[in-house]
């Protein structure tokens, strides 16, 4: 099916009649320049919770072994110096033992190595030491005194699965075996090809382009009246953002993938023509 036809009645208000805006896929989504969402799917909470309490295993039988130990090396201390010893057992077992992990592996406690889960910034990006310590300190006080329980509350109730560790350190948890998926570029129609090159296109709203992409990428799979009206939508939505009106007569679907297409070509260009000028200017 390929969608309807733009209608004659269209008013002309509609198409380049609004600003451009940004507006979000959610608040911790990232969008590349092609409008796909980088899919970094958090670690689901069952996962989070098994991760956990290996973590917390590993880190209550280190301690109780360093206990142990102190004891049988150093059994003639004082008093003094066996409060000392007492007080750096837990630091060494429970924070310095993830934060260690955690930095040097990129992201991966003992537990998330076991179950396939990764720490990340918010932004995606890998972690280090400051979110690793972060995280450990508050585990300490979340997974050790309180016995999970404000882990648990937080990670049930948060967008992200996040633990309180998490929020005050910008991270959250991914699926680190989840394998990302490559999308292929949309085609431009051959007959809206003059027309997109020589339209006026603000940018689209990151949520607006995404939703976009991803109905150009799987409306093969959807049955014709949804598909129908998931184009008409779009297209009205995508309206205001793209001067002139796209030719009479043309579907709602190659009007669709002409945006998206041109997008990405002057996206392109655009980033080319500043690579360019950095070369020039680094000379």
């Amino acid at each position: 099916m390929a969608g309807a036809p733009v209608p004659v009645g269209t008013p002309p208000t509609v198409w380049g009649a609004g600003a451009s805006a940004t507006v979000g896929v959610g608040r911790d989504d990232l969008v590349s320049g092609e409008a796909v969402a980088l899919a970094l799917p958090p670690g689901g909470l069952g996962y989070r919770i098994l991760s956990g309490m290996l973590d917390v295993a590993l880190g209550i039988a280190l301690w109780l072994f360093l206990w142990w130990l102190s004891y049988k090396v150093t059994g003639d201390l004082s008093d003094a110096w066996r409060g000392t010893v007492n007080t750096l057992l837990p630091i060494l077992s429970v924070i310095a033992l993830p934060t260690v992990t955690e930095t040097l592996t990129g992201g991966k406690t003992v537990g998330h190595l076991i179950v396939g889960l990764r720490t990340v910034r918010d932004d995606a990006g890998p972690t280090g030491f400051r979110q690793s310590l972060t995280r450990a300190l508050v585990g300490f006080i979340e997974m050790y005194a309180c016995l999970g329980l404000p882990a648990l509350i937080s990670a049930a109730i948060s967008r992200k699965n996040k633990r309180l560790g998490d929020l005050l350190a910008g991270t959250y948890v991914i699926r680190d075996r989840h394998r990302i998926e490559e999308q292929h570029p949309i085609e431009m129609p051959a007959g809206l090809a003059s027309w997109a090159v020589s339209a006026d296109m603000a940018a689209l709203p990151d949520g607006l382009a995404v939703a976009i992409r991803q109905f150009l990428n799987g409306r093969h799979a959807m049955k014709p009246e949804p598909r129908a009206a998931a184009a008409h939508r779009l297209v009205f939505a995508a309206a205001p953002f793209v001067a002139p009106a796209p030719p009479q007569g043309a579907s709602f679907e190659d009007v669709l993938s002409a945006i998206m297409a041109e997008r990405r070509r002057r996206d392109t260009e655009r980033l080319e023509r500043e690579a360019r000028l950095r070369e020039r200017l680094l000379r």
